[in-house]
């Protein structure tokens, strides 16, 4: 596995959460690698060119100031923001969106998201499943774990799950450490590091060659690359491929691409936007990255003013990358926190966690794009008309990958049969129908 540890983030519940750029251990590790191949090789795993990214937004934002803009509603709950119109007639979405406003035949909203857990954690946004819960035998596997075993590697030997961020990747329960995201604490893990190289120093493309040029010369000169096996060296290329560096080596994006991801607010950087396209590009098929600063008890609407434009060039450049490479069909774009927030406003100028309902931005996946989903009541505290469970999102999101959660069950440690969500669960049908 590769490690590039990167920043710290803090949550109100005052845990702090690393950010790291992980690569082949997500989906990996635990197993080696050269048994994951093996197999691969003798299961007759098939390519698929399907593909997830998920925006995880740690904090949960607020679900009325992104796409449920309540302008009749009095000023302590409509708060400080207006609705614009989008490409799509009769939808509107917030002011600071207009980006996502002009694409949003490519984008779907569902505003009635129901079954998200009070939980500053992504493990239901990882599973479908609440943390607090009681779980099987193993735990539940994470949807980027389920989708390693399932499809295995992608193009190339390209890792299938790759996170930008440290918070967002969650175990793989009862599949085993085979398909688990990198733990660096975990026990029994090794971790091939490159040595000294950041998040920071990640933006100097001699310095990540020259470290992997090393690696290799270091494995040469202990004759460990001899000693290997075909699946052992299949192994050491897919962590140190030049497809992969390729891809995380993003200074070789065309400048007419890369300056879409070039943000005006210096504080938020918009890297990992353009790396997780070029991963996916790569073949990796299901990448997850963090864009945080959400958990917004005071301050909200300062702080939207700042987060939310940045997210807009974000989320808008991946889609019209996607859409102008003939891709946008084949990768699903999933955007979300961990709850909505409260319809009124606070004595701070904030507004606190509220699990009740909360919204999802979705975009391609070969979805019905171009519409918002269910409604909230007047002020934006119930889902009002077709409320949308958790559950349903991750249906959809395994449909859009040819996995078909209905039909598709695994033991746990126990032996128990289980679903990877509950069965009676179904895609969401105004988006797949």
């Amino acid at each position: 596995m590769l490690t590039i540890p990167g920043e710290k983030q803090r949550f109100c519940d005052g845990v702090s959460r690393r950010n790291f750029l992980k690569i082949g251990a997500l989906g990996m590790g635990g197993m080696a690698l050269p048994q994951l191949l093996q197999a691969e090789q003798l299961a007759g795993i098939k390519s698929s060119n399907k593909s997830i990214i998920m925006v995880y937004l740690p904090g949960g934002p607020s679900h009325t100031d992104l796409y449920d803009i309540k302008d009749g509603a009095p000023a302590e709950f409509r708060g400080e923001f207006k609705s614009i119109p989008t490409k799509v007639p009769g939808v509107r979405v917030c002011e600071l969106l207009p980006k996502v406003a002009a694409n949003f035949d490519k984008f779907a909203a569902v505003r009635s998201l129901v079954g998200s857990a009070n939980d500053h954690s992504s493990y239901h946004l990882m599973t479908g499943r609440w943390r607090r819960n009681p779980q099987p035998t193993g735990g539940w596997p994470s949807i980027g774990s389920a989708i390693s075993k399932l499809q295995g590697s992608g193009a190339g030997g390209t890792p299938p799950y790759i996170g930008l961020s440290g918070g967002s990747a969650v175990g793989a329960g009862f599949f085993g450490n085979g398909y688990a995201p990198f733990n660096p604490s975990g026990k029994g893990r090794s971790d091939l590091t490159l040595n000294r190289i950041t998040l920071d120093r990640f933006e100097d493309r001699q310095g990540l060659l020259q470290s992997f040029d090393q690696m290799r010369r270091e494995c040469d000169s202990s004759k460990l690359m001899a000693g290997m096996d075909t699946l052992n060296l299949q192994a050491f290329d897919v962590i140190a491929s030049s497809r992969m560096v390729a891809a995380l080596d993003y200074k070789k994006e065309p400048e007419s691409s890369a300056e879409k991801y070039e943000s005006s607010n210096r504080r938020r950087s918009l890297r990992d936007f353009l790396i997780a396209r070029r991963l996916v590009e790569a073949g990796a098929r299901f990448v997850t990255l963090n864009f945080g600063g959400w958990d917004t008890h005071s301050n909200n609407f300062k702080t939207l003013r700042e987060q939310v434009p940045v997210l807009d060039q974000g989320l808008a450049a991946m889609v019209e990358d996607f859409s102008e490479r003939g891709m946008l069909d084949d990768v699903t774009i999933v955007v979300w926190g961990e709850f909505g927030r409260t319809p009124r406003v606070n004595p701070r100028g904030g507004r606190d966690h509220w699990s009740k309902v909360s919204s999802v931005l979705l975009a391609g996946g070969g979805m019905k794009t171009g519409q918002m989903i269910g409604a909230t009541d007047r002020l934006g505290g119930f889902a009002a008309d077709r409320p949308v469970d958790l559950a349903e999102v991750f249906a959809t999101l395994y449909h859009n990958v040819g996995i078909d959660c209905s039909r598709t069950k695994f033991e746990d440690l126990a032996g128990r049969p289980q679903y990877l969500i509950d069965p009676g669960a179904k895609p969401v049908t105004e988006l797949v129908g």
